[in-house]
């Protein structure tokens, strides 16, 4: 017997709903189940992020410690577009303690912070190449950015990075080669 799913709510969030967990990015709420663990009962929430083929689940009661969100409002996808716009902003520590900062920043869930992230690593085809670890963790960065931005937007993921390299583009000495460039190679 195959009874429709009633959708059910708890702390603000409900069955079917796209959520930002920080370590993991957008997921859907699937369902809110109870189970017994060590003799107390749980009521937890089950999310599925289905690009990394992972279920996870959320004591409702730990929603908040665990910092899940609603997705962002359209005005703060906005504002992370306009933050990959922006000037580089690297700082002069070892790579270590910077990957560190940057990998904090991605798991935060923020979706500003994810931007910064973006926008720091980013490399145009007329700049120097990146460094493995530096690629690994622009691009997780970028997909976390992208695949919020597509769940706000109702688009696809590749649509959405599109999206967020068009702004990249638009940033300080980023964008294609202008002709003086070529004429100064040239010369």
């Amino acid at each position: 017997m195959a009874a429709a799913k009633k959708t059910m709510q708890r702390q603000g969030f409900k069955t079917g709903e796209f959520v930002v967990y920080p370590a993991h990015g957008v997921g859907q709420i699937t369902d809110i189940e109870e189970q017994e663990v060590a003799g107390y009962k749980l009521e937890l929430f089950v999310i599925n992020f289905a690009q990394d083929k992972l279920t996870l689940r959320v004591p409702t009661s730990k929603v908040e410690s665990a910092g899940m969100r609603k997705l962002a409002e359209p005005a703060r996808i906005e504002k992370s577009l306009k933050t990959v716009q922006g000037r580089a902003r690297i700082k002069r520590t070892m790579w270590s303690r910077r990957a560190q900062e940057y990998e904090a920043k991605i798991n935060s869930g923020d979706l500003i912070s994810i931007a910064e992230v973006v926008r720091d690593l980013f490399r145009s085809e007329n700049q120097p190449e990146q460094s493995y670890s530096e690629r690994q963790l622009y691009e997780a960065a970028l997909d976390r950015m992208a695949r919020e931005i597509s769940s706000v937007k109702k688009v696809s993921t590749t649509e959405a990075v599109t999206e967020i390299e068009k702004n990249l583009a638009m940033g300080p000495k980023r964008g294609a080669k202008t002709e003086e460039d070529d004429q100064e190679a040239a010369a």
